[in-house]
């Protein structure tokens, strides 16, 4: 095996010479990527790669990354570098060499592409925090925001105990569909660790936009799915609330 090894690396070289002017991607290069495809084991693999395409994939990323300014926030060059490289050997087997197609250019768009998709949802992720924590502020005082625990002299502490044994009875004997097991799930693990999102005030309030937040984070459902989801759950709350009232 290490015979075809040393046959391959030896072709490659004779097929291009090591460029002598700035094109670190060349001729060699290029043939060193179709022997890539071509080699049958990870050792051949391995040893083509460090040999001819590592060092010339690495200037390419960091030509890509400096050119067109893809850098992402909170990440440090080496990071995103590291990151691209690596996405991009996902890539590499995919490269179809035929019609003299290049591979410098396959992989230079594949890098950009990919950059760029990661700036956009970073972004989008930002703009969500942020939109989210302009609107919780916004939303805080709001009285049809915030809700109370008011059981008349019912104990919350009871209450949801009380609830917590009907919801996972429900879970268990009923039949549900998808979105409404889905939902009942996060509710339990909610309502089981009611303690720690239940804010530290006298009439136990807490605000329903930030309990909507991780229920759509758990479920991964949208606001209308959950909405019609949770109209089971209402009933058993209520149901439970009145139970114990009587």
């Amino acid at each position: 095996m290490s015979g075809e090894t040393t046959t391959t690396t030896t072709t490659i070289a004779k097929r291009g010479r090591k460029p002598t002017n700035v094109n670190y991607f060349d001729v060699r290069e290029e043939n060193a990527v179709r022997e890539y495809l071509k080699a049958t084991t990870f050792e051949e693999k391995n040893k083509i790669y460090n040999e001819f395409l590592r060092g010339p994939l690495d200037k390419m990323i960091s030509s890509i990354i400096r050119r067109y300014k893809l850098y992402r926030k909170d990440m440090d060059f080496t990071d995103i570098h590291t990151d691209t490289h690596s996405f991009l050997m996902t890539k590499v087997d995919k490269f179809k060499p035929a019609k003299n197609k290049k591979a410098y250019s396959y992989f230079g768009t594949i890098c950009k592409n990919y950059l760029m998709g990661q700036i956009i949802k970073d972004q989008k992720e930002q703009n969500r925090k942020i939109s989210y924590e302009d609107i919780s502020s916004q939303l805080e005082t709001r009285p049809d925001m915030i809700y109370y625990l008011e059981y008349e002299k019912q104990d919350a502490d009871a209450v949801i105990k009380h609830f917590l044994k009907e919801l996972k009875k429900t879970l268990e004997e009923e039949t549900l569909n998808a979105n409404e097991e889905k939902l009942g799930i996060a509710l339990l693990e909610l309502f089981e660790n009611y303690k720690t999102i239940f804010l530290g005030t006298d009439n136990n309030k807490f605000n329903k936009n930030i309990i909507l937040l991780s229920i759509r984070e758990m479920t991964n459902l949208s606001t209308k799915e959950i909405r019609s989801a949770m109209k089971k759950y209402k009933k058993l709350y209520y149901l439970v609330v009145k139970d114990m009232i009587d």
